[in-house]
C-alpha cells in the first residue's frame, strides 16, 4: 500500500481527481478550515461552496473550487469528496473569484426560494380566507359560535340544561 492518502473528487457526471500518495488535504465546512492527513479518523461533513487544496508526494499544491458536497475520510487513507460541481485550477485567485460567484448565487436562490414560499403561503391564506367566507361579503356569514362553559360542545347554548 502506497504513503499519503487516496483523494478521488467527483461529481455526478465525472472524477475529478483520483489521486494516490496525497500528502494532505484542506478544506472547509461550515465550523471553518480543517485539514486532513494520513491517519486521520473517520470523518463525514458537508462543505459550502469552497476551494478545496491538496498536496501531492511530490509537494505540489492542487486547487479545486467546489460546489457544495460531502467529504468522507475512510479507513485513515481513503478521502472522497462528492460534488455536485468541481473546476480544477492552478490560480486559487481565480478558483476563488468562482467561489464567491456560486455563494452569491445560492443566497439569491435562497431568497428566491423564500420569496416563493412566502407567495404559496398567502396564496393558501387566501384560499382559505375564501373557503371560510363563501360569497365574499366582507365577513362570516355563519361566525363560530365559541362556548367555554360547562355544557360546550353539547349543542346547547350558553350552559343552558
Amino acid at each position: 500500500m502506497s504513503e499519503g492518502l487516496h483523494l478521488t473528487v467527483t461529481t455526478a457526471m465525472e472524477v475529478l481527481v483520483d489521486e494516490m500518495g496525497v500528502a494532505s488535504v484542506r478544506a472547509e465546512d461550515e465550523s471553518g478550515g480543517f485539514g486532513i492527513l494520513p491517519g486521520h479518523t473517520e470523518f463525514l461533513t458537508v462543505l459550502p461552496a469552497s476551494v478545496m487544496r491538496w498536496r501531492d508526494a511530490q509537494g505540489d499544491l492542487h486547487f479545486c473550487a467546489l460546489r457544495g458536497g460531502m467529504l468522507t475520510v475512510r479507513g485513515g487513507r481513503e478521502v472522497a469528496v462528492a460534488c455536485r460541481e468541481g473546476l480544477l485550477g492552478d490560480d486559487l485567485r481565480k478558483l476563488e473569484a468562482e467561489v464567491e460567484k456560486l455563494r452569491a448565487e445560492e443566497v439569491d436562490a435562497a431568497r428566491n426560494a423564500r420569496a416563493a414560499d412566502m407567495r404559496l403561503h398567502a396564496q393558501a391564506v387566501r384560499q382559505l380566507m375564501r373557503y371560510l367566507r363563501p360569497g365574499d361579503t366582507g365577513g362570516f356569514d355563519h361566525p363560530p359560535s365559541i362556548s367555554t362553559g360547562p355544557n360546550a360542545g353539547s349543542g346547547k347554548a350558553g350552559g343552558e340544561a
